[in-house]
């Protein structure tokens, strides 16, 4: 005989807790990260390692002075996952107070001092981003060429001793390393474009610099890629819907496919800005944040429609080469007035002509 049992409401459950959530997107990450690591060197794993200590300490210790269960909230991994964000979004080789710094920030400044988790309006990782990028502009623009066209290789030991010292353990500086085999000192794909562009060049001979293959950086395209093929893991098993990411990718491929079609020669295509810089690892991983995020269906898609729109005008008229952190940041001002109008229909809402009737 089957027993049936009777239990008031929900009815449904969350499937996961939030610790459990920002673990996948963490894991999520770790295709992209490695890719990166295979092209760039162990630099990135050194600054996530530097950036997730401090995340932890700096929310412990906030923890204790608030009086707060330090343990519970270390665990949810959302001071984990800021720091990881920050850590692969600044150049491998930046100096290591610059990522202490960074994530001192994010953790302290823009999540805690509104409250802690669910409270902070903005991105903890794009607002230090831009915080950085501001006050330290020469750090955080040192990015290094591709391992296959760099002149002097570095190991791990090399990348902690560059990252605390400056220089490598064979006594090569940063700026040393930048150089590439044409003596030319490297940018990433964007910035080569928009220097190329100011001095008079389209955008095919700007495609022409050996850190391209063809019209993809050498590199970036396998990151971008493979930062996507963690997306989609989100999305198939529901850590994040489609409507952010899918819609922002729309938005820029569709503007910058119009600006292409009017101007080639200062334009560049689609799939440039697709798989050059952070687009898709801001569309899966950075503008899907819950808490600093739209929350409606509609307020999704305009929130993520409104963050690729804002990525191809500065990318092509702003001052800075990528712009993922500066679009974030701006429609994350917008959340509470997207929010408000996009709210959906209420159960037994009645429609204009019934009320008359």
């Amino acid at each position: 005989m089957t027993m049936l049992s009777l239990s008031s409401s929900p009815h449904h459950h969350n499937r996961r807790d939030t610790g459990q959530v920002m673990r996948l997107v963490c894991y999520a990450a770790i295709p992209g990260i490695l890719t990166n690591v295979w092209f760039f060197g162990f630099g990135i794993l050194v600054q996530a390692a530097i950036a997730i200590v401090t995340a932890l300490v700096t929310e412990g210790v906030i923890m204790e002075l608030r009086k707060k269960k330090t343990e519970r909230i270390l665990k949810d991994y959302s001071a984990v996952l800021a720091a990881l964000l920050l850590a692969i979004s600044i150049p491998p080789l930046a100096p290591w107070w610059v990522i202490v710094i960074g994530t001192f920030f994010a953790i302290a400044i823009v999540k805690q001092l509104y409250g802690g988790l669910g409270y902070n309006m903005f991105n903890p990782a794009m607002a230090a981003y831009v915080m950085l990028l501001i006050s330290f502009p020469v750090q955080m623009t040192s990015w290094l060429p591709p391992l296959s066209i760099a002149e002097q290789s570095h190991t791990l030991w090399d990348a902690i001793h560059t990252i605390f010292t400056g220089f490598t353990s064979t006594g090569f500086s940063v700026e040393q390393l930048k150089v590439g085999v044409d003596g030319a000192t490297m940018a990433t794909p964007l910035d080569a474009v928009k220097t190329a562009l100011l001095q008079g060049y389209t955008v095919t001979e700007a495609q022409e610099h050996i850190i391209f293959d063809g019209q993809y950086g050498k590199g970036w395209f396998w990151v971008a890629t493979a930062y996507l093929a963690g997306g989609l893991f989100l999305i198939k098993t529901k850590v994040i819907n489609w409507h952010i990411p899918g819609s922002m990718l729309a938005a820029a491929a569709l503007l910058s496919f119009v600006l292409f079609l009017l101007d080639g020669d200062q334009y560049a295509s689609p799939l440039f800005h697709i798989f050059n810089g952070s687009l898709v690892l801001g569309a899966f991983f950075i503008a899907t944040d819950p808490v600093s995020a739209s929350t409606t269906i509609k307020g999704r898609l305009i929130f993520g429609a409104a963050i690729g729109f804002w990525v191809i005008i500065i990318r092509n008229w702003g001052g800075y080469p990528d712009a993922i952190a500066f679009a974030v940041l701006i429609m994350n001002m917008t959340v509470p007035l997207i929010d408000y109008y996009t709210q959906p229909r209420t159960y037994g809402h009645q429609s204009k002509a019934r009320k008359s009737s």
